[in-house]
């Protein structure tokens, strides 16, 4: 018997160490380890995240079971449940696939470590990203910082062999009793949360219109609304590229953008907490906590940027165009940490993933992976007017704006741009002087 340790491939259809895992001549049994390490740093007991987690186990085990297998469910420490597993003399080894966060990469070592000691093997695919850090990297094996080369030499790796279907498998399974019942959610200290997620099934008729939609947050089909399941797989990246090669080229360059942070991630793991731009680390941010709070709350008289941060309370979704200009509102106007908005939206995010979050809010700072120069600054007047002229998307979400009741703006505008561009000019002298 040999064991596929589901994590955020929570899918049979199109997944590779599944399916390498059910070539071996071997059963399969199938595990999900809740993690206690990370589950321990939430601090909300109705975090939405964990709720979905749950249900997609309950529909994953339902489809192995009528298969004739079982899904052990199981909550704590992974290394001690691999312990216990790697000391099982009717297990053989471990399938699963690679995660490229400074966590899970420390993790999977110590897991490939105790099947080593035991003598057994693990073995570890490439599934959720189409080009792995170590695939596109600089002719002198350095990583790219900036996208438009990554992505010309993404390009030029690329061959439809990359987007090719592992077998779904029919059969298989272990027989054998289910030792393990399933935790609840109340057990492991959560909530059930019912907020509704889009149908995993791709829309392509989103894809038509997604270079012309994409930037318009009041269209309800403007963008595929899928992140949450590419974060937790529960559809295949291979499957959402397939559906765009080779005629969807703008969406195909959105998942490029996803592959070249889990490359800048892999490559700057200090990244989440440090400048990839070291020089940035030396702006002097504010530190004022009623800018956070009108900002986290969506009342900070910039309609917008309100909308985008209600919407994010309230659905755990905000539109991509919106989260640009709201944290470019953060770092530029209201000169926060962008750290400070990274950890909000890694708390609020349905789709939360650390490489895109992390490299998304240094882009908008400046301090990360972007070739424009730092005073590039969104005006969230003009990006209204461009993009929400109707105000139908500020309307849905902040209802009292035009009235008395909706705030003044925090900040003006024209003074917050001199303040910032001042501001990084003062940090950014002072990195190159040395002092």
């Amino acid at each position: 018997m040999v064991l596929h340790w589901f994590r955020r491939d929570l899918r049979l259809e199109d997944n590779a160490a599944l399916a390498k895992a059910m070539s071996s001549g071997e059963s399969v049994q199938p595990v999900f380890i809740f993690d206690s390490r990370i589950l321990d740093r939430l601090e909300d007991p109705s975090d939405a995240r964990v709720s979905f987690i749950h249900g997609e186990l309950m529909r994953l085990h339902a489809e192995i079971a009528a298969q004739g297998g079982h899904l052990w469910v199981v909550y704590g420490d992974p290394l001690v449940w691999h312990q216990a597993w790697a000391s099982d003399p009717e297990i053989q080894g471990v399938y699963a696939n690679r995660d490229y966060e400074p966590y899970a990469g420390e993790r999977d070592e110590a897991v490939a470590r105790l099947y080593r000691e035991a003598g057994k093997w693990s073995k570890w695919s490439k599934d959720h990203v189409l080009m792995e850090p170590k695939e596109v990297l600089k002719d002198d094996g350095t990583p790219y910082t900036v996208f438009t080369p990554y992505s010309r030499k993404w390009r030029s790796h690329f061959t439809p062999d990359h987007i090719m279907p592992y077998p779904t498998p029919r059969g298989g399974w272990n027989a054998g009793d289910a030792p393990y019942a399933m935790p609840t959610l109340e057990e492991m200290g959560f909530k059930a949360q019912d907020r509704s997620v889009p149908h995993r099934d791709i829309p392509l008729a989103v894809l038509d219109a997604y270079e012309s939609k994409r930037n318009f947050p009041a269209l309800p089909n403007g963008t595929t609304r899928l992140g949450v399941h590419l974060r937790f797989g529960t559809i295949s990246i291979r499957s959402l590229a397939r559906a765009a090669y080779p005629d969807h080229t703008k969406f195909l360059t959105e998942l490029i953008w996803r592959d070249f942070y889990q490359m800048i991630l892999k490559h700057f793991p200090e990244s989440p907490k440090k400048a990839i731009k070291p020089a940035y680390d030396r702006i002097v941010w504010e530190a004022n906590e009623d800018h956070f709070t009108a900002w986290c709350q969506g009342k900070t008289g910039y309609p917008l940027v309100d909308a985008g941060m209600r919407e994010l309370n309230a659905t755990g979704f905000m539109h991509n165009r919106v989260r640009m200009v709201v944290a470019s509102f953060l770092t530029k106007h209201l000169l926060l940490d962008w750290r400070l908005g990274e950890a909000y939206f890694a708390a609020k995010l349905m789709d939360f993933d650390l490489a895109s979050n992390v490299g998304g809010w240094q882009w908008a700072s400046g301090s990360g992976c972007d070739a424009a120069p730092y005073f590039r600054i969104f005006n969230p007047a003009s990006q209204l007017e461009k993009f929400d002229k109707d105000l139908r998307y500020v309307r849905k979400w902040v209802p009292e704006y035009g009235t008395a009741h909706y705030p003044k703006p925090i900040v003006d505008h024209k003074e917050a741009r001199e303040r910032c561009l001042l501001r990084y000019k003062e940090g950014l002298a002072s990195a190159n002087s040395g002092l």
